[in-house]
This record gives structure tokens, sequence and C-alpha cells, in this order.
């Protein structure tokens, strides 16, 4: 089901009834990687965004400890409850995944949320562009790369890029159209030979789904949002929580207000 309005969807999130992946959904808002960590993490994970803003482009930061109602990015919105799927993690490890974190709340809590490349999607498709795990209705294959993060304190780790397969030419015009969001990952940071990334076999994405990649097309990456989760595993906080890879939180924050004139 495509919800066009975004209060719709949280509230469809928050009753269970909504539990996909939310790429496509509410065309024209923002949606938002999720990160969150106990305060003391909080100034280091902040520095570690900034050094490496392209994979991890801050749109808000929790004002206070234990704030879980971001009226900021939303009327509505609870992090607590309105993302499909969450991630939880102790020491670093995976322990679980749920639809709802109020059992497991701290009132120690600092929410990050970061920019996706779901609102690039719609840029994209708007100049015709096709995005194939949108047209395929998958989850976006995402890889962990041979390319590392700049560290901040215990935060480091390899950059995750997303993949979407396109005609060179397609990929020459995303570029341009990209570089006009920085704050939802901007530019691709590699087109080609995923070898060079160190990707050995494209079709097993490490999350997310493998897509069709068609005769003439090439892989197009962009630096993911799933990248912080892999600093959170050589962190290995006491606690932390994410989002799912691909299933965000979707905001009332215009995607149009994040596009930047470029020369």
């Amino acid at each position: 089901m495509l919800f066009q309005d975004p209060s719709l969807l949280r509230a469809a999130i928050k009753q269970n009834k909504f539990n996909e992946n939310t790429s496509g959904q509410a065309p024209g808002y923002v949606q938002c990687n999720l990160v969150i960590l106990p305060v003391q993490y909080a100034d280091d994970f902040e520095v570690f965004c900034d050094k490496n803003s392209q994979a991890c482009p801050l749109i808000y930061k929790a004002s206070e400890a234990g704030e879980y109602a971001l009226t900021a990015l939303g009327t509505d919105v609870d992090i607590r409850t309105d993302i499909p799927k969450y991630k939880h993690f102790i020491d670093g490890q995976f322990v679980e995944e749920l639809s709802d974190i109020r059992a497991i709340w701290q009132q120690d809590y600092v929410s990050f949320l970061l920019g996706c490349s779901f609102s690039f999607e719609e840029a994209l498709l708007e100049e015709g562009i096709e995005i194939r795990n949108i047209s395929e209705n998958k989850n976006v294959p995402m890889f962990i790369t041979n390319r590392a993060c700049e560290s901040v304190g215990p935060f480091s780790g390899p950059l995750v890029v997303s993949m979407r397969p396109m005609t060179l030419e397609n990929a020459e015009r995303a570029v341009e159209i990209c570089k006009q969001f920085p704050r939802v990952h901007g530019e691709p940071v590699h087109i080609g030979d995923p070898k060079a990334l160190g990707i050995a076999h494209i079709n097993e994405p490490d999350f997310g789904d493998a897509v069709t990649i068609k005769e003439g097309e090439v892989p197009v990456f962009w630096a993911c949002g799933v990248t912080p989760q892999m600093a959170i595993m050589a962190a290995k906080p006491s606690s932390c929580i994410t989002h799912s890879p691909g299933y965000m939180l979707v905001t009332d924050l215009k995607n149009s207000a994040l596009r930047v004139a470029t020369i």
C-alpha cells in the first residue's frame, strides 16, 4: 500500500498495520536513518557524523537526553513507535529486531536522525531515471566496502554503500542531480566495477535485496546511512538502537527543502 501522507503512514506503523520497507512511501517527504545512543556517547557520535558527513549526514539531534517526541520532524512523531523495524544492540552485538522500543527505552538515550537515500530517489524519478529497487518492489541492496570512515573516539568502521543500476548516461545525470542533495548523501561515491569497493558479489548484498542489473547498465554506489551500524559494532556501546536497513522514519520535512543550488 502506498501512503501519500507521512502522518497517516506513521499512524499505520504505530498500530503495527504497516511493517514494510519505506522506499517510495510518502513521496516528497524526507526519510531518515536512526541512531539512538546513551548520552555519554553522543558527543563523539556527533563528531563522527560531521567527519563522515556523506555517509552520516545529520538531519536532527534530540535536544536533550530522554526526548522521544521529536515534534520538529512532525507534530505526532514518537521515535519509539514510528519506524516499522528497529535493531537493538547490546555491547555492540545485535540482539533483536523490534517494531516498538517503548519497553527498552532509557532516559539517557539521545536520538540522531540522518539523511537517507530514499529522499534523492524521488528527484531521480522526477527526471525519468528508473530506481530498480522501487520498480521491483524490493529493499535497496547495500554493501560493506573496503573504504574506512574517519575514526572519532570509539567510533570507526567501513563505509557502507547502497547500489542502483543505471545506464552510464543516467549515472552521469544522477551525479548532477544528487549533488543538489548533500544532506541525503549527495552524489555517488563510485560508478562501475564493484571490486574497486571490495565488493566481490554484486548479487549478494550484505543488507537489503539483490536487484536486476540489465545488459548495458553499470552499478552506481552511494554512501549509505547503514554505515553507523558498523561503527556501533566497533564502539560497543552498552546499548544502542538503530533502524533496520530500509525501514526509515518518514518525517513531515519536505525533500525540496534539502535541495541546494549547484554551479
